[in-house]
């Protein structure tokens, strides 16, 4: 089975999670703080390089009346280098609410706010991997 990587890209962060090997779960790995593009996408080739990723999903920030604003915009730009860069399969994916998910999940495992902050990145990456690969499973 192939490794999907989910990616939660925001302004300062982006958040990383992994399938696992036979791809039915998505795990959060990690959280990039963006300094630039440059050194982004290296951590990004040294992930995909690690873990034999052959897909990307990445969250897309679609409004609720379902609209593409300036953040889907971004994502969408974002989506486009990646494809150029890594020549993978590049998935957007409708991230609406997924980070209120990941921050009810977190508060109610009762997380303190400072750790929560740490790890609400990865953990909506994860929340948008898994939406993808459950949707993609042939039943």
């Amino acid at each position: 089975m192939e490794r999907l990587m989910g990616l939660d890209y925001g302004d300062k962060t982006i958040g990383i999670a992994l399938s696992d090997e036979l791809g039915w779960t998505a795990q959060g790995l990690e959280v990039i703080r963006r300094t630039s593009s440059e050194k982004d996408m290296a951590r990004l080739r040294e992930l995909i390089a690690q873990y034999n990723v052959h897909g990307l999903v990445v969250g897309l920030p679609k409004n609720m009346n379902n609209t593409i604003g300036p953040r889907a915009e971004l994502c969408i730009a974002f989506a486009e280098s990646l494809r150029e860069i890594f020549a993978l399969p590049v998935h957007l994916w409708d991230e609406r609410l997924t980070t209120a998910s990941a921050q009810r999940v977190l508060i109610d495992a009762d997380v303190s706010r400072k750790k929560r902050k740490q790890v609400i990145d990865k953990m909506a990456a994860a929340l948008i991997l898994q939406n993808y690969m459950d949707s993609n499973t042939k039943r």
